[in-house]
């Protein structure tokens, strides 16, 4: 399978206008130039996203400190109690937001339609392992607590993301059905995750640049969040290194077939179905990572997202 042709005229823009904030050699950057040439870069990808209704929220994670949440409902939306995806986005734990990704969480909200509920959480190297992930925790502890008030129904949940947004979502997925909470997600929708950073599979050498993640900034990634080395080889940030899964919510997997992680993810998608784990992996052939924001490049990702949308909605059913 070749590389989508849109796709690759993209990223032969990208490298013909090296310094323009569209690269991802984030490695050559501090964290901040790197948080606003992703940002610059995603609003320059935003496209004609559905009009859905969003409301501004805050929760308080467990030492203290505020988090902004989004909260996106369906326009006429019933008055029965809304299922959930709890969507969180990429970045490599160091860029990305909820801005970044708003129209991300648009098309599931519109599609499904279901409501959906994305986190702000606090980003590295300021705020190590595992912050983000207790701040991703404590939102799913606050949607519990308050989805009766919301209109939402705290027992139709599904938790979701991109890159290192499906890596928290899929340790979500796995404490919840540890803990026996009170949200027992219907689902895990993993898109493109990163799944063991303590290792180099051969994707990463393969695709190691000019497919828009470089394995090198991966490395800057992994290198802001850990705390230590010995971080990476820790389940809860490399989840294919997660034993006794029985028991935890089925998994979709959609991966890249030019992503570095293209190794890993389908090596996590047997992993799962080799703890018992009910898993569905599909490879998008011809795209690369971070395709769920690439709908102004090609229509493709349009049949993605209705892919992605049926899987949420049988999910929810």
């Amino acid at each position: 399978m070749s590389l989508n042709r849109e796709i690759a005229e993209f990223l032969d823009l990208i490298e013909a206008s090296p310094g323009d904030g569209q690269s991802m050699a984030f490695h050559q950057s501090t964290p901040a130039q790197a948080r606003e040439a992703f940002e610059q870069a995603s609003l320059r990808m935003r496209w004609n996203v559905p009009q859905v209704d969003t409301e501004d929220l805050y929760c308080r994670a467990r030492d203290g400190a505020q988090l902004a949440l989004r909260l996106y409902r369906p326009q006429g939306a019933s008055a029965q109690p809304l299922p959930v995806l709890l969507y969180l986005h990429g970045g490599g734990f160091v860029v990305g937001s909820i801005a970044s990704h708003d129209g991300v969480c648009r098309e599931f909200c519109a599609r499904t339609p279901c409501a959906v509920l994305t986190v702000d959480y606090r980003r590295a190297p300021e705020q190590r392992f595992p912050v983000a992930l207790d701040d991703c925790a404590d939102a799913l502890a606050w949607l519990e607590a308050n989805a009766c008030a919301l209109g939402l129904d705290a027992s139709r949940v599904v938790v979701g993301g991109d890159s290192v947004g499906a890596t928290l979502a899929s340790v979500l997925a796995i404490d919840a059905a540890r803990s026996g909470g009170p949200i027992q997600p219907r689902l895990q929708l993993l898109c493109y995750p990163v799944a063991d950073a303590s290792q180099c599979a051969e994707s990463r050498t393969l695709f190691a640049e000019g497919y828009l993640l470089e394995s090198a900034t991966l490395e800057w990634f992994y290198d802001h969040y850990a705390r230590s080395p010995e971080d990476r080889a820790q389940w809860r940030f490399s989840p294919l290194l997660a034993t006794g899964l029985q028991g935890v919510a089925p998994a979709y997997l959609g991966l890249a077939g030019f992503d570095p992680l293209l190794d890993e993810g389908q090596a996590y998608a047997q992993h799962l179905k080799a703890q018992g784990v009910t898993v569905c992996c599909e490879v998008f052939e011809g795209l690369v990572h971070d395709f769920l924001r690439m709908r102004l490049v090609t229509a493709e990702i349009d049949e993605v997202y209705e892919r992605l949308v049926h899987v949420v909605r049988e999910a929810l059913r």
